[in-house]
């Protein structure tokens, strides 16, 4: 596994492991074959788990795997506070002691304001006290980085990235969205602040795995033998390779199946 440095210099695997779906067993999560697959995941180096507050019963797996296995040392967390649905400093406060509940911890490694999609997002969060909340827990230990995903407009990414000191970012970046969300423009900005991205839908939640008979071809007639996911890590990866951003990816879990 390689591995790439956050802005801590904390060494993060450059594959993460996307846990917004789990496998089913009916409605809940098929614990049993999850907890093989975060195990392998572990053992082969990948130590970025990222989930959120809304995905169903994601949370509570992840941390219930990890305290049977005594894994919890082994890994960094990442997840999300809700932000669209934040009323008041209270609420703030009950989702954020919920999340370390379901997670079996009292530290978050890297805590992200999800899925903002304009500035003025950011601005309510300020009304509710949300700085003044986030050095408390940053000065407490229960979050170790703080950042924010996001699926807005170019425009508005960089002003939000202007608008604190953040210390990773997410984004959803591949060769189809070069040019839309926070696209190569706003990964350079981040690169410009020194500040690490994560990258979210790098095979644009399997679509670029399941790609049409025309387009397979053209790939198979490029005498590279790649397959189409390795295409995409191959795109993302040759821009990390020019130094456009500190990224990592996270296209683990059933994105890799073609049903993220």
């Amino acid at each position: 596994m390689k591995y790439r440095n956050d802005k801590n210099n904390t060494a993060i695997s450059q594959l993460g492991y996307g846990c917004m779906r789990f496998s089913k067993n009916g409605n809940k999560v098929d614990m049993d074959k999850t907890e093989k697959e975060i195990m392998a995941a572990i053992d082969m180096g990948i130590n970025y788990y990222d989930t959120a507050y809304i995905y169903p019963g994601i949370e509570e797996a992840l941390g219930t795997i990890l305290e049977k296995n005594n894994a919890r040392d082994k890994v960094y967390i990442a997840t999300k506070l809700p932000q669209y649905t934040m009323r008041s400093r209270e609420q703030i406060d009950k989702t954020f002691a919920e999340e370390l509940k379901r997670l079996k911890t009292d530290y978050i490694d890297y805590y992200l304001m999800h899925m903002f999609t304009a500035y003025s997002e950011w601005e309510n969060l300020k009304k509710l006290g949300i700085e003044d909340w986030i050095e408390k827990h940053k000065a407490d230990g229960s979050i170790r980085n703080i950042g924010f995903s996001y699926h807005g407009n170019t425009e508005e990414f960089i002003k939000i990235l202007n608008a604190y000191d953040w210390e990773f970012c997410q984004i959803q970046y591949n060769y189809l969205d070069e040019t839309s969300q926070a696209g190569r423009k706003g990964l350079e900005a981040a690169y410009e602040k020194g500040i690490p991205v994560i990258i979210m839908e790098p095979l644009r939640g399997g679509k670029l795995v399941n790609l049409p008979d025309k387009a397979k071809q053209v790939i198979k007639d490029n005498g590279k033998d790649y397959s189409c996911a390795e295409l995409a890590l191959r795109w993302l990866g040759s821009q990390m390779a020019m130094g456009s951003a500190r990224c990592h990816l996270r296209p683990f879990g059933n994105e890799l199946n073609g049903d993220a």
